[in-house]
């Protein structure tokens, strides 16, 4: 970890996408890992369509919630558009950026000037190192919607060890959150990112 033993994770999408249940998920689990936690939303709007900006901050002892510019270890993108915006936080000397590698915002798709393969090079501009993954096709050929993309994501971020939290406290993170009716799908998709990961 950087930053006085403090690791600074930076999660984007839009609402609709579980950018906030991610960032829960993931506060848990480094709690129940033993870490201090500190949790902010930004800016954004949680409702569907709205850009959303979560932080999340853990380590021994961490004061605030809030992350400067140029101080995350990790940016992790739903997709590429609020994965761009997001890399305002982003330090090429150390920071790693994981991102959907699908422009995915319905808000937004019909907006002309959107060049997806432009996006993704300014992306990669930003960070130490930046690791694309097609997320959202990945999930639909499994459970036919991309709706559990933060599941998907999350695992892939924590079996490349691209986050520093042991998988059996993201587990219980997620069946502390997710109601009984979503976890099968949930776990689904988890053990389907990890392989991906493995593979990759």
């Amino acid at each position: 970890m950087s930053n006085k033993n403090t690791f600074n994770l930076i999660i984007a999408g839009y609402g609709g996408q579980g950018v906030l249940t991610m960032a829960k998920i993931i506060a848990y689990a480094a709690m129940f890992a033993g870490y201090d936690v500190k949790q902010a939303e930004l800016h954004g709007l949680a409702q569907r369509g709205g850009s959303l900006i979560c932080q999340v901050r853990f380590g021994k002892k961490v004061y605030s919630p809030l992350i400067r510019q140029g101080n995350a270890d990790l940016i992790i993108g739903l997709e590429i558009l609020e994965t761009l915006h997001a890399c305002y936080y982003a330090d090429k000397n150390k920071t790693i950026i994981l991102a959907n590698s699908e422009f995915y915002n319905p808000y937004l798709f019909e907006q002309k000037g959107i060049d997806s393969q432009k996006i993704i090079k300014d992306i990669k501009s930003f960070g130490l190192k930046t690791e694309l993954i097609s997320a959202s096709k990945i999930i639909k050929k499994v459970i036919k919607d991309t709706a559990m993309i933060n599941t998907f994501m999350t695992s892939y971020a924590v079996e490349k060890k691209l986050l520093p939290i042991r998988e059996k406290f993201i587990l219980q993170a997620m069946k502390e959150k997710f109601r009984k009716i979503f976890w099968e799908d949930n776990l689904k998709v988890f053990q389907i990112a990890k392989l991906t990961a493995k593979n990759k």
